[in-house]
């Protein structure tokens, strides 16, 4: 009798769990929150984003013998590029992506419920925001953040936001993806992203595709390869991308700067497959810095291309 209501008892207990009233509902995913890469050398990446592209550094980290491992670059108050400095490892110049949600927690708990490996408990960083990691299908570590009112990032609020930025937002960022559906079932299927856009360079094969973040406008670009890319091709791919309304003017105003004596790559406004405007900068290691305008030049939505992925 014991072993029978035990039995009946644990039955009750499973099928309690499996009502759609029990699940476990995803947070927001309210946007980038930043990209982050290694550098080799501080002093000149601090020239290409500070000098260059006219950002402010509020603050950075630094080792125990006084040189800084990490300077955080704003772009605006709820993104940023971290700088570090440590070796690079397998994925070129690319340390991680980050994402911002209005609660870790919950975010730490729904991924586990969906079967993706979690820390136990999240984590606070350094500057005080809530945050833990997650690993993709294609190896990026992707790290999820919460933003907390006593963290360095909000006491920088309406600071370090100089009229010399040419973007005041990160529109997206890319990343390279080898094979397409696990990609797509993680990031789409798991955690809510949308696909809006596919492009293809040559026509045949599809290149990239825009999964854009399901609480927000940002959006994460798949940069699609059969062939592994080289340390060069992997700087370009794992890119980020700043908007501006004009990339013309933009562009003017880099070449009038004084820093734009240390630039020596040409750099060209092209029409973009997904028919916007754009320029592509590169920082001293070589990583891509994509500068697009927001909208189509003749005004017209491109449609996606119907190119299958690469083999």
């Amino acid at each position: 009798m014991i072993k029978r209501t035990a039995i009946l008892l644990l039955l009750s207990i499973l099928i309690a769990a499996a009502r759609p009233g029990n699940e476990i509902k995803r947070p927001r995913i309210l946007g980038i929150s930043h990209m982050a890469l290694f550098v080799s050398d501080l002093q000149k990446s601090r020239w290409f984003y500070e000098d260059f592209l006219g950002y402010a550094e509020p603050y950075n980290l630094k080792r125990d013998d006084g040189s800084v491992r990490l300077a955080f670059i704003k772009i605006n108050e709820d993104q940023y590029i971290e700088l570090f400095t440590d070796a690079p490892r397998q994925e070129g110049q690319l340390n991680h992506i980050a994402f911002y949600t209005d609660s870790a927690e919950g975010l730490r708990a729904y991924l586990a419920s969906q079967g993706v490996k979690v820390p136990e408990k999240v984590g606070t960083g350094k500057i005080g925001n809530s945050n833990f990691n997650i690993t993709d299908p294609d190896g990026h570590t992707v790290e999820i953040v919460e933003y907390e009112p006593d963290s360095w990032t909000r006491r920088a609020e309406g600071k370090y936001l100089p009229d010399t930025r040419i973007s005041a937002h990160m529109a997206h960022e890319g990343v390279t993806v080898g094979a397409l559906d696990p990609s797509a079932k993680f990031y789409g299927g798991i955690l809510g992203f949308q696909e809006f856009w596919r492009g293809s360079s040559s026509g045949k094969v599809l290149s990239w595709v825009n999964m854009r973040v399901p609480d927000g406008q940002d959006y994460l670009e798949f940069m699609l390869y059969s062939k592994p890319p080289d340390a060069k091709e992997m700087g370009g791919k794992n890119h980020i991308c700043l908007v501006t309304s004009d990339v013309e003017k933009a562009v003017a105003t880099l070449k009038a700067r004084a820093a734009a004596k240390s630039y020596t790559l040409p750099i060209e406004i092209k029409v973009g497959v997904n028919g916007k405007r754009q320029a592509n900068l590169f920082d001293p290691d070589g990583t891509r810095v994509e500068l697009m305008e927001p909208n189509t030049l003749d005004g017209k939505p491109v449609p996606s291309s119907a190119a299958p992925p690469p083999k």
